[in-house]
């Protein structure tokens, strides 16, 4: 199982309609067929950080998460409707597959994915990040 965990915080001046489309976004992305379970909703960590939502979904095993980074249609339109809001961005993977090699493969899908798609590239270089996932 990976667990893929993100955490947003959004620009001054998102509106609650923004807010409220971002949310749906996710949850439609979260449903989606590569997906073993997911929560969409508040962050409920420290208020000071600066996070508002939390989102977090499972996959059986990496080929799942290889559909869904790769070949999920409601990703990128997820991406697209969410990332013009994100002022900054946590991101953590969990997993209980042993393979040292996970970390690295991980990473390169997320490499691939923004490599083939230079609007998402581009959306996610203005946003600051904090990847807990990194090619080494």
């Amino acid at each position: 199982m990976i667990v893929h965990v993100l955490r947003f915080g959004f620009k001054e001046g998102s509106s609650d309609d923004d807010l409220a489309a971002i949310e749906a976004a996710l949850a439609r992305l979260a449903a989606s067929e590569s997906v073993a379970f997911s929560v969409v909703g508040q962050d409920l960590g420290d208020p000071a950080a600066g996070y508002t939502l939390a989102y977090c979904v499972a996959f059986e095993d990496l080929a799942a998460l290889e559909r869904y980074v790769l070949r999920e249609p409601a990703h990128r339109a997820a991406d697209l409707a969410i990332l013009p809001h994100v002022a900054k961005l946590d991101a953590v993977d969990l997993s209980d597959d042993r393979d040292p090699e996970l970390r690295a493969k991980i990473a390169a899908l997320l490499e691939r994915k923004l490599a083939a798609d230079p609007e998402i590239a581009e959306l996610m270089s203005s946003i600051e990040a904090d990847f807990a996932v990194e090619a080494e």
